[in-house]
């Protein structure tokens, strides 16, 4: 029987930090843009005209919990997109995306989730934040196991995609990941469809990284195995809660909140997108 687990629960569940960029993550682009401070406990990424800047982590992971604890660029941030999601590599890859859009001062970020597998997105939902991430560190985690992916903002679960490889839905389950943040422009696209482009004059950009901690089944390559025993959809031990974590009603209470008042985009709502009709799994609970 499938562990059901309560707000409290989740809160009480929080996880010891890791807290450590030095030990746990590499910068892979951006140069001096990309700063571990304050002893390996906080990584600030910075965008300019020239360049972007983000890390991965060193490790790659089949199956987990990733927490991140971030505060995004203040002030007139159009243009702007700030990362933190898992992903494999090559044309079929997986990918579980928590991207932040900008936008301009005095308005609200667009929380933009997505979810790919064998290189296939389309799934996007988007959602404004119920606070400024702006003025202070929030904690964003994604769940991630053979069941379902829960996306989390300060232990609020905003998302739930289950595993609906019966109806014909790829899962992101055979790939490992590794975990991926990043500050770069982007606006051609990310605020208001590209209508409101990057004040330059505002740069450098900042946005900040604390508290990385993962929680997971780490992969190696070398041995294909995972460190929770077995290998690919066997990676499993059951004495971590994430492995059969989904929602009880008062997870669900939250989450129908969430999405009622704070959902903006909804791809199994967009019809004019869809024409064809929509993904098998849009007919099918949310939880």
């Amino acid at each position: 029987m499938l562990l059901q687990l309560s707000l409290l629960a989740l809160v009480l569940l929080c996880p010891v930090w890791a807290d450590n960029f030095y030990q746990d993550a590499t910068v892979t682009f951006g140069d001096q843009r990309a700063q571990i401070q304050d002893g390996g406990r906080l990584l600030a990424l910075s965008l300019d005209k020239i360049s972007g800047s983000g890390f991965q982590s060193k490790n790659e992971y089949l199956f987990g919990r990733f927490d991140m604890q971030l505060k995004l660029v203040p002030g007139n941030s159009a243009g702007t997109v700030t990362t933190f999601y898992l992903s494999s590599q090559g044309a079929g890859h997986d990918e579980i995306d928590f991207e932040f859009l900008g936008n301009s001062s005095g308005q609200p970020y667009t929380v933009h989730t997505n979810v790919y597998s064998q290189g296939k997105g389309n799934k996007e939902q988007q959602f404004r934040l119920w606070f400024d991430p702006t003025s202070s560190f929030h904690t964003y985690s994604i769940v991630w196991n053979s069941q379902r992916i829960i996306f989390l903002v300060d232990n609020i679960p905003i998302r739930v995609f289950n595993n609906h490889e019966a109806l014909g839905v790829a899962f992101p389950k055979n790939q490992a990941m590794r975990v991926y943040a990043s500050l770069w422009n982007a606006d051609d696209w990310a605020t208001q469809g590209g209508r409101v482009k990057t004040d330059w004059s505002m740069a450098p950009f900042t946005a900040s990284y604390r508290n990385f901690n993962t929680n997971a089944c780490i992969w190696s390559a070398a041995t294909s195995t995972s460190s929770c025993g077995g290998s690919k959809t066997e990676s499993v031990n059951n004495d971590q809660t994430w492995q059969t974590q989904q929602l009880n009603a008062n997870g669900r209470n939250r989450l129908r909140w969430v999405q009622q008042k704070y959902m903006i985009y909804n791809y199994c709502a967009d019809a004019n997108r869809f024409s064809q009709g929509f993904s098998p799994e849009c007919k099918r609970s949310r939880f």
